[in-house]
């Protein structure tokens, strides 16, 4: 049976553990490296809890290129931060190894020299703020919701945990996105973050407005809500994790599916799942 061999940047993080820990789990992976700033030297299966039949320690990210010469992976997964996927991510796609990018807060400018090199080194990746096979469903919803409710006025609240270092989200941008292109509008535009009074008070009509709230608190995974508000009536459409092993259980999914998929170009979870 054919391995996947996976390299895990970021194994330390929140989800890097989880994903490691699933990988470790699945006859249909071998983790070949994993590698991090922090916990150098340390066995991964004690960040996982779960048993590593090869024993692998977590190497220091600042040495991917050895790493990748000595372990010759299939698939790299990173869910770490931009600063350092948009660096090692092009180390990975140079040395033609397909790339899982779970990772939110990516500039315009890598994401586009990043497909540049998926083309010229045959070398496709998934790119996607959000992995859950739920939050990929709602945003199918989304869509077909809001061609419905065009004139009704629209807005985006998400919440996570207190340490998460972006705002607004990845999958509440996403969100914005996909109401912007329903609507024939360019979400970029049109969007407005937070609010406060006078002149920033709504602009009715979705064409003409978008707001979007973040809040960070506590230990919140991670929620987003769309409310759709007309005259004397609303409806609010919501998606809650209860845990982050809904993201790392859809980064497996799509581990999977790039090791086989045949175009090379940056595909997104949706087209994951086939929805």
């Amino acid at each position: 049976m054919f391995l996947i061999k996976l390299l895990i940047l970021g194994a330390s993080g929140s989800m890097g553990r989880l994903i490691s820990k699933l990988a470790l789990d699945d006859n249909e992976i071998q983790v070949v490296a994993a590698c991090d700033v922090s916990n150098i030297g340390q066995p991964l299966e004690n960040l996982t809890g779960t048993i590593d039949p090869n024993k692998l320690m977590i190497r220091d990210i600042n040495d991917l290129q050895k790493i990748i010469n000595d372990t010759a992976p299939d698939v790299a997964a990173d869910f770490s931060i931009a600063k350092a996927t948009e660096k090692n991510c092009l180390i990975c796609i140079k040395n033609k190894i397909r790339c899982v990018i779970g990772t939110t807060g990516l500039t315009q400018e890598f994401l586009d020299e990043f497909e540049k090199l998926i083309i010229e080194y045959e070398s496709p990746a998934v790119i996607s703020s959000n992995m859950a096979t739920g939050v990929n469903i709602f945003f199918k919803m989304v869509s077909i919701l809001t061609a419905y409710l065009e004139d009704w006025d629209i807005e985006i609240i998400e919440a996570h945990h207190h340490r998460k270092v972006d705002a607004p989200s990845g999958t509440a941008l996403t969100l914005g996105n996909i109401i912007g292109d329903t609507i024939g509008s360019d979400f970029n535009e049109i969007a407005k973050y937070g609010r406060d009074l006078g002149p920033n008070k709504r602009i009715v009509g979705a064409k003409n407005e978008i707001g979007v709230h973040s809040i960070r608190a506590g230990d919140i995974v991670g929620d987003h809500i769309v409310l759709y508000a007309g005259t004397g009536e609303r409806i609010e459409f919501k998606h809650q994790a209860h845990s982050r092993n809904c993201f790392a259980s859809g980064a497996i999914t799509a581990i999977k599916f790039i090791a086989n998929a045949q175009e090379n170009k940056i595909y997104s979870t949706r087209e994951v799942l086939g929805l």
